[in-house]
């Protein structure tokens, strides 16, 4: 049982109030926060202290945030002040994250947390030696994890330099290599279905979100959908298939990547599926579409269509591309191969320190830290 007392978060802090900086440049010299985090930067700041952030509205809301140095505030965050001689700042920071303030938003279409709910909220109160050995604790953990995840995003970067350094530059094409379009090296373009998700769905059921910005299947967050035998020839997806996003925002618009599941899944209408001949394999074209200049192509030519932005497949098909040699792709394909392997045990190892982190921080917070 915690043995610490229990207080009021109200009774801990100087102030609880929401954030007043809406202006913000993207080149000015000061963060804003907003409740996703840093949203931009401006060219004047509202605060000058170390401080805690919580998200106040909508689907962030109950994010937590540390903002440090000199900063902006957006009016859906709130801004947390703990009174220093009684509450460290960054045990608050942790203790803040532990309590999963989301749990306590009110409202249904757009949940919210004010500044007197979150006043209202108790929380364990340590001596403040103890807060900060567990704040010390928890940042190091942190930093392992952040240290993990760095390394993983540098794979994805060593992939991306591997790519020009083999096939170079598109838009100079140094090798002399045969140019083309998309519908060259395509055997077969089609679309997924319209047809909604069911709860008992006999096939996993792939949607944009199922396709990462960097160029990776993600199945986490899987829905599953029945398909008569007649239609299922037409929007599978075998081991092998070229997924492509093409209706999103306009930043996401255009994600791209290989279906490298043995087991067939089904895709949704807003995912074109690309079956290639023996000119390209799925490696080099998903690599060339999540390419910086593959990514500047693609947000050339989307249209925006109320909010939402969308390449069709004759769009798709249309796109110029190098074709190198068949056996270059290969060894390409090889490369990353060997690159996801690595990923895939740094991912593992990132797996266990999160769990790590997650037990600590029961500990640190059920009074098992002295």
């Amino acid at each position: 049982m915690n043995k610490w007392e229990m207080v009021r978060l109200g009774d801990v802090t100087e102030n609880i109030s929401s954030g007043r900086n809406k202006a913000r440049k993207k080149n000015g010299a000061y963060k804003v926060y907003g409740s996703t985090g840093i949203i931009g930067q401006a060219d004047e700041f509202n605060y000058s202290s170390d401080t805690v952030l919580v998200a106040r509205v909508g689907v962030n809301c109950g994010y937590v945030h540390l903002a440090q140095g000199c900063y902006g505030v957006s009016d859906n965050t709130l801004v947390f002040e703990p009174i220093k001689q009684k509450l460290d700042l960054k045990f608050a920071y942790y203790q803040l994250k532990n309590l999963n303030i989301n749990q306590y938003a009110k409202g249904a279409g757009q949940p919210l947390i004010t500044g007197g709910l979150l006043k209202s909220l108790e929380i364990s109160l340590p001596p403040l030696d103890v807060q900060k050995k567990i704040a010390d604790i928890l940042d190091r953990s942190s930093a392992l994890i952040e240290k993990r995840k760095t390394q993983i995003a540098k794979l994805d970067l060593l992939v991306k330099a591997k790519f020009v350094e083999m096939f170079g530059n598109p838009t100079t094409n140094i090798h002399g290599w045969e140019c083309g379009t998309i519908r060259d090296v395509a055997r077969e373009v089609k679309y997924g279905t319209s047809s909604p998700a069911v709860a008992e769905g006999r096939y996993p059921y792939l949607r944009m979100n199922n396709i990462t910005y960097s160029g990776h299947l993600d199945t986490a967050d899987l829905k599953h959908i029945d398909m008569p035998d007649t239609e299922l020839e037409k929007y599978i997806v075998r081991k092998g298939d070229v997924l492509f996003n093409r209706t999103n925002s306009k930043e996401l618009v255009g994600k791209t990547c290989v279906f490298d599941v043995d087991a067939p899944m089904v895709i949704a209408g807003y995912i074109i599926r690309i079956r290639l001949n023996d000119k390209a394999t799925p490696t080099y074209l998903s690599a060339f579409l999540n390419s910086d200049y593959g990514k500047q192509t693609l947000r050339s030519i989307c249209k925006a269509i109320i909010g939402q932005a969308n390449i069709n497949a004759q769009e798709l098909q249309d796109i110029d591309m190098l074709i190198p040699p068949i056996e270059l792709q290969r060894q390409f394909a090889d490369f990353v191969r060997q690159t996801e392997k690595v990923k895939e045990q740094m991912q593992h190892g990132l797996n266990k320190l999160e769990l790590l982190y997650k037990s600590l921080m029961q500990k640190c917070f059920n009074g098992e830290i002295e």
